[in-house]
Protein backbone atom coordinates (compact mmCIF):
# COMPACT_ATOMS: atom_id res chain seq x y z
CA UNK A 1 0.00 0.00 0.00
CA UNK A 2 2.81 2.44 1.44
CA UNK A 3 4.60 1.72 -2.38
CA UNK A 4 1.53 2.63 -4.07
CA UNK A 5 1.25 5.92 -2.47
CA UNK A 6 4.89 6.55 -3.12
CA UNK A 7 4.59 5.87 -6.41
CA UNK A 8 1.36 7.96 -6.96
CA UNK A 9 3.42 10.79 -5.48
CA UNK A 10 6.31 10.13 -7.57
CA UNK A 11 4.21 10.21 -11.23
CA UNK A 12 2.70 13.50 -9.58
CA UNK A 13 6.01 15.22 -9.10
CA UNK A 14 7.52 14.01 -12.41
CA UNK A 15 4.52 15.32 -14.23
CA UNK A 16 3.40 18.00 -16.05
CA UNK A 17 1.25 19.55 -13.38
CA UNK A 18 3.90 19.89 -10.15
CA UNK A 19 6.63 21.20 -13.47
CA UNK A 20 3.79 23.93 -14.50
CA UNK A 21 3.65 24.78 -10.94
CA UNK A 22 6.82 24.80 -10.36
CA UNK A 23 7.42 27.58 -13.41
CA UNK A 24 4.94 29.71 -12.13
CA UNK A 25 6.21 32.26 -9.57
CA UNK A 26 2.04 33.35 -9.62
CA UNK A 27 0.92 30.15 -8.29
CA UNK A 28 3.74 29.40 -5.72
CA UNK A 29 3.09 32.47 -4.40
CA UNK A 30 -1.05 32.15 -4.08
CA UNK A 31 -0.43 29.03 -2.89
CA UNK A 32 1.62 30.42 0.21
CA UNK A 33 -0.59 32.99 1.07
CA UNK A 34 -3.83 30.27 0.96
CA UNK A 35 -1.65 27.93 2.77
CA UNK A 36 -0.95 30.45 5.53
CA UNK A 37 -4.53 31.45 5.66
CA UNK A 38 -5.53 28.20 5.98
CA UNK A 39 -3.21 26.63 8.57
CA UNK A 40 -3.97 30.05 10.80
CA UNK A 41 -7.73 29.54 10.35
CA UNK A 42 -7.34 25.66 11.13
CA UNK A 43 -5.11 26.49 14.42
CA UNK A 44 -6.43 29.33 15.77
CA UNK A 45 -7.00 27.80 19.01
CA UNK A 46 -3.63 27.33 18.76
CA UNK A 47 -2.20 30.20 16.97
CA UNK A 48 -4.02 32.56 17.98
CA UNK A 49 -3.09 35.07 21.08
CA UNK A 50 -6.14 35.53 21.87
CA UNK A 51 -9.57 33.93 22.13
CA UNK A 52 -12.13 36.24 20.95
CA UNK A 53 -15.05 35.19 22.01
CA UNK A 54 -14.25 34.08 25.52
CA UNK A 55 -16.31 36.97 27.46
CA UNK A 56 -14.02 36.30 30.82
CA UNK A 57 -11.08 37.41 28.77
CA UNK A 58 -12.29 40.62 27.25
CA UNK A 59 -11.48 43.63 28.89
CA UNK A 60 -13.78 46.62 27.77
CA UNK A 61 -11.01 48.96 28.23
CA UNK A 62 -9.04 47.78 26.48
CA UNK A 63 -11.74 48.21 23.43
CA UNK A 64 -10.97 50.49 20.08
CA UNK A 65 -7.41 50.42 20.49
CA UNK A 66 -4.89 51.29 17.43
CA UNK A 67 -3.09 48.75 15.50
CA UNK A 68 0.70 48.45 17.44
CA UNK A 69 2.55 50.29 15.67
CA UNK A 70 0.38 53.35 15.63
CA UNK A 71 -0.08 56.03 18.73
CA UNK A 72 -1.75 54.53 22.04
CA UNK A 73 -1.28 50.79 20.32
CA UNK A 74 -0.36 47.91 22.27
CA UNK A 75 2.85 45.08 21.25
CA UNK A 76 -0.09 42.18 22.67
CA UNK A 77 -2.82 44.04 20.18
CA UNK A 78 -1.16 43.61 17.09
CA UNK A 79 -3.14 45.05 14.55
CA UNK A 80 -5.78 46.73 17.49
CA UNK A 81 -8.84 45.79 19.17
CA UNK A 82 -12.82 46.21 18.30
CA UNK A 83 -15.76 47.74 20.32
CA UNK A 84 -15.57 45.05 23.02
CA UNK A 85 -12.08 44.77 23.60
CA UNK A 86 -11.65 41.95 21.06
CA UNK A 87 -7.82 41.50 19.39
CA UNK A 88 -8.65 42.12 15.57
CA UNK A 89 -5.58 39.27 14.54
CA UNK A 90 -7.38 36.66 16.86
CA UNK A 91 -10.35 37.48 15.67
CA UNK A 92 -9.46 37.55 12.34
CA UNK A 93 -8.02 33.76 12.82
CA UNK A 94 -11.37 32.57 14.02
CA UNK A 95 -13.44 34.36 11.69
CA UNK A 96 -11.35 32.55 8.69
CA UNK A 97 -11.76 29.33 9.84
CA UNK A 98 -15.72 29.66 9.94
CA UNK A 99 -15.74 31.43 6.45
CA UNK A 100 -13.20 28.46 5.02
CA UNK A 101 -15.49 25.71 6.30
CA UNK A 102 -18.57 27.58 4.69
CA UNK A 103 -17.28 27.73 1.74
CA UNK A 104 -15.28 24.83 1.25
CA UNK A 105 -18.67 22.71 3.01
CA UNK A 106 -21.02 24.15 0.47
CA UNK A 107 -18.49 23.58 -2.78
CA UNK A 108 -18.82 19.86 -1.86
CA UNK A 109 -21.88 19.63 -1.70
CA UNK A 110 -22.89 21.63 -4.72
CA UNK A 111 -20.43 19.55 -6.55
CA UNK A 112 -22.01 16.51 -5.71
CA UNK A 113 -25.17 18.03 -6.33
CA UNK A 114 -24.44 19.19 -10.05
CA UNK A 115 -21.84 16.59 -11.47
CA UNK A 116 -24.46 14.12 -10.75
CA UNK A 117 -27.55 15.90 -12.72
CA UNK A 118 -25.23 16.48 -14.95
CA UNK A 119 -24.00 13.12 -15.32
CA UNK A 120 -27.64 12.31 -15.69
CA UNK A 121 -28.63 14.90 -18.40
CA UNK A 122 -26.00 14.16 -20.32
CA UNK A 123 -25.94 10.43 -20.30
CA UNK A 124 -29.89 9.82 -20.64
CA UNK A 125 -30.66 12.68 -22.45
CA UNK A 126 -34.12 13.23 -24.05
CA UNK A 127 -36.83 14.65 -21.64
CA UNK A 128 -34.92 14.19 -18.22
CA UNK A 129 -31.56 16.39 -19.70
CA UNK A 130 -34.10 19.03 -20.91
CA UNK A 131 -36.00 19.23 -17.82
CA UNK A 132 -32.16 19.52 -16.16
CA UNK A 133 -31.21 22.15 -18.64
CA UNK A 134 -34.74 24.00 -17.88
CA UNK A 135 -33.91 24.37 -14.29
CA UNK A 136 -30.65 24.98 -14.84
CA UNK A 137 -31.58 28.35 -17.10
CA UNK A 138 -34.31 29.14 -15.11
CA UNK A 139 -31.78 29.25 -11.86
CA UNK A 140 -29.53 31.82 -14.31
CA UNK A 141 -31.94 33.95 -14.30
CA UNK A 142 -31.97 35.55 -11.36
CA UNK A 143 -28.75 36.71 -9.44
CA UNK A 144 -27.25 33.96 -6.88
CA UNK A 145 -26.96 36.50 -3.78
CA UNK A 146 -30.89 37.10 -4.22
CA UNK A 147 -31.71 32.92 -4.46
CA UNK A 148 -29.72 32.67 -1.81
CA UNK A 149 -31.19 35.18 0.42
CA UNK A 150 -34.46 33.29 -0.64
CA UNK A 151 -33.46 30.27 0.23
CA UNK A 152 -31.98 31.37 3.55
CA UNK A 153 -35.15 32.98 4.63
CA UNK A 154 -36.75 29.88 3.69
CA UNK A 155 -34.83 28.16 6.08
CA UNK A 156 -34.92 30.67 9.22
CA UNK A 157 -39.10 30.77 8.89
CA UNK A 158 -39.47 26.93 8.37
CA UNK A 159 -36.19 26.67 11.49
CA UNK A 160 -37.15 30.07 13.63
CA UNK A 161 -34.79 28.59 16.26
CA UNK A 162 -32.25 27.58 14.77
CA UNK A 163 -28.74 28.03 15.94
CA UNK A 164 -25.34 26.85 15.89
CA UNK A 165 -25.06 23.69 13.66
CA UNK A 166 -28.63 23.99 12.19
CA UNK A 167 -27.86 27.78 11.17
CA UNK A 168 -24.56 26.91 9.33
CA UNK A 169 -26.66 23.57 7.82
CA UNK A 170 -29.11 26.18 6.13
CA UNK A 171 -26.22 28.61 5.45
CA UNK A 172 -25.14 26.05 3.27
CA UNK A 173 -27.82 24.70 1.87
CA UNK A 174 -28.44 28.19 0.30
CA UNK A 175 -25.18 28.55 -1.03
CA UNK A 176 -24.64 25.62 -2.13
CA UNK A 177 -28.51 25.72 -4.15
CA UNK A 178 -27.08 28.36 -6.25
CA UNK A 179 -23.38 26.82 -7.12
CA UNK A 180 -24.66 23.50 -8.55
CA UNK A 181 -25.92 24.71 -12.24
CA UNK A 182 -22.39 25.75 -13.46
CA UNK A 183 -21.25 21.99 -12.29
CA UNK A 184 -23.97 20.55 -13.94
CA UNK A 185 -23.67 22.17 -17.28
CA UNK A 186 -20.01 21.25 -17.51
CA UNK A 187 -20.34 18.08 -16.54
CA UNK A 188 -23.83 17.54 -19.19
CA UNK A 189 -20.98 19.00 -21.90
CA UNK A 190 -18.44 16.76 -21.26
CA UNK A 191 -20.41 13.73 -21.02
CA UNK A 192 -22.18 14.69 -24.38
CA UNK A 193 -18.89 13.70 -25.60
CA UNK A 194 -18.18 10.86 -23.53
CA UNK A 195 -21.18 8.96 -24.23
CA UNK A 196 -20.11 8.84 -27.91
CA UNK A 197 -16.99 6.93 -27.23
CA UNK A 198 -15.44 3.65 -28.06
CA UNK A 199 -14.60 2.51 -24.35
CA UNK A 200 -18.49 3.34 -23.34
CA UNK A 201 -19.76 1.66 -26.69
CA UNK A 202 -17.31 -1.43 -25.82
CA UNK A 203 -18.63 -1.12 -22.30
CA UNK A 204 -22.90 -1.49 -23.14
CA UNK A 205 -21.86 -3.62 -26.15
CA UNK A 206 -20.38 -6.39 -23.21
CA UNK A 207 -23.51 -5.59 -20.97
CA UNK A 208 -22.35 -2.99 -18.39
CA UNK A 209 -25.04 -1.44 -16.88
CA UNK A 210 -25.88 2.83 -17.72
CA UNK A 211 -25.28 3.33 -13.55
CA UNK A 212 -21.79 1.36 -13.76
CA UNK A 213 -20.78 3.34 -17.04
CA UNK A 214 -21.45 6.55 -15.56
CA UNK A 215 -19.69 5.90 -12.65
CA UNK A 216 -16.27 3.77 -13.43
CA UNK A 217 -15.83 5.10 -16.98
CA UNK A 218 -17.71 9.02 -17.44
CA UNK A 219 -17.27 10.24 -14.29
CA UNK A 220 -12.97 9.68 -14.06
CA UNK A 221 -12.82 11.48 -17.76
CA UNK A 222 -14.85 14.68 -16.81
CA UNK A 223 -13.74 15.31 -13.41
CA UNK A 224 -10.62 17.48 -14.93
CA UNK A 225 -13.28 20.44 -15.23
CA UNK A 226 -14.96 19.74 -12.73
CA UNK A 227 -11.94 20.26 -10.39
CA UNK A 228 -11.29 23.79 -12.29
CA UNK A 229 -14.43 24.88 -11.56
CA UNK A 230 -14.55 23.45 -7.55
CA UNK A 231 -11.55 25.81 -7.12
CA UNK A 232 -12.89 29.23 -8.63
CA UNK A 233 -16.14 28.02 -6.85
CA UNK A 234 -14.60 28.12 -3.36
CA UNK A 235 -13.35 31.54 -3.59
CA UNK A 236 -17.20 32.63 -4.84
CA UNK A 237 -19.02 30.48 -2.01
CA UNK A 238 -16.48 32.68 0.63
CA UNK A 239 -17.50 35.95 -0.78
CA UNK A 240 -21.27 35.08 -0.82
CA UNK A 241 -20.96 33.55 2.71
CA UNK A 242 -18.78 37.21 3.41
CA UNK A 243 -22.07 38.43 2.01
CA UNK A 244 -25.08 37.19 3.78
CA UNK A 245 -23.15 37.70 6.94
CA UNK A 246 -22.81 41.41 6.42
CA UNK A 247 -26.32 41.67 5.78
CA UNK A 248 -27.11 39.57 8.83
CA UNK A 249 -28.27 36.63 7.41
CA UNK A 250 -25.54 34.40 7.51
CA UNK A 251 -23.65 32.69 10.29
CA UNK A 252 -24.75 33.15 14.11
CA UNK A 253 -23.13 36.35 15.57
CA UNK A 254 -22.00 34.01 18.42
CA UNK A 255 -19.48 32.99 15.78
CA UNK A 256 -18.67 35.73 13.43
CA UNK A 257 -17.37 35.07 10.06
CA UNK A 258 -15.06 37.65 8.00
CA UNK A 259 -18.59 39.61 6.52
CA UNK A 260 -19.78 39.24 10.49
CA UNK A 261 -16.71 41.49 11.49
CA UNK A 262 -16.95 43.95 7.87
CA UNK A 263 -20.23 44.16 9.14
CA UNK A 264 -19.16 45.10 12.90
CA UNK A 265 -16.38 47.55 12.16
CA UNK A 266 -18.59 49.37 9.10
CA UNK A 267 -20.73 50.83 12.24
CA UNK A 268 -17.09 52.76 13.29
CA UNK A 269 -15.56 53.16 9.46
CA UNK A 270 -16.20 56.99 9.69
CA UNK A 271 -14.97 57.64 13.11
CA UNK A 272 -11.52 56.91 13.13
CA UNK A 273 -11.18 53.04 14.15
CA UNK A 274 -10.35 51.68 10.71
CA UNK A 275 -8.25 48.74 11.32
CA UNK A 276 -11.90 47.26 12.85
CA UNK A 277 -13.14 46.52 8.83
CA UNK A 278 -9.89 46.97 7.54
CA UNK A 279 -7.95 44.17 8.21
CA UNK A 280 -11.20 41.89 7.55
CA UNK A 281 -11.41 42.89 4.42
CA UNK A 282 -8.25 42.53 3.43
CA UNK A 283 -7.94 38.45 4.59
CA UNK A 284 -10.89 38.18 2.98
CA UNK A 285 -9.34 39.53 0.04
CA UNK A 286 -6.34 37.79 0.26
CA UNK A 287 -8.54 34.49 0.65
CA UNK A 288 -9.97 34.78 -2.53
CA UNK A 289 -7.58 36.21 -4.80
CA UNK A 290 -5.27 33.61 -3.87
CA UNK A 291 -7.98 31.02 -4.58
CA UNK A 292 -8.93 32.40 -7.63
CA UNK A 293 -5.15 32.49 -9.17
CA UNK A 294 -4.45 28.83 -8.28
CA UNK A 295 -7.64 28.56 -9.97
CA UNK A 296 -6.59 29.98 -12.99
CA UNK A 297 -3.16 28.23 -12.79
CA UNK A 298 -4.97 24.97 -12.55
CA UNK A 299 -6.94 25.60 -15.64
CA UNK A 300 -4.05 26.52 -17.81
CA UNK A 301 -2.24 23.68 -16.39
CA UNK A 302 -4.85 21.21 -16.79
CA UNK A 303 -5.77 22.24 -20.83
CA UNK A 304 -3.31 19.89 -23.34
CA UNK A 305 -3.83 22.96 -25.47
CA UNK A 306 -1.12 25.14 -23.45
CA UNK A 307 1.55 22.85 -22.62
Amino acid sequence: MSSGVGAAFGRFFDGDVWYSFRRSPVAMGAALVALVCAVCALFAESIAPHNPFDLATLELLDSLKPPAWLEGGEARYLLGTDDQGRDILSALMYGARISLLVGIASVLLSMVIGVSLGLLAGFVGGRVDAFIMRVCDVMLSFPSILIALLIDGVGRALFPDAHGSLAFAVLILAISLTGWVQYARTVRGSTLVERNKEYVQAARVIGVGSFTIMRRHVLPNVTGPVLILATLQVASAILTEATLSFLGVGVPPTSPSLGTLIRIGNDFLFSGEWWITIWPGVMLVLISLSVNLLGDWLRDALNPRLR
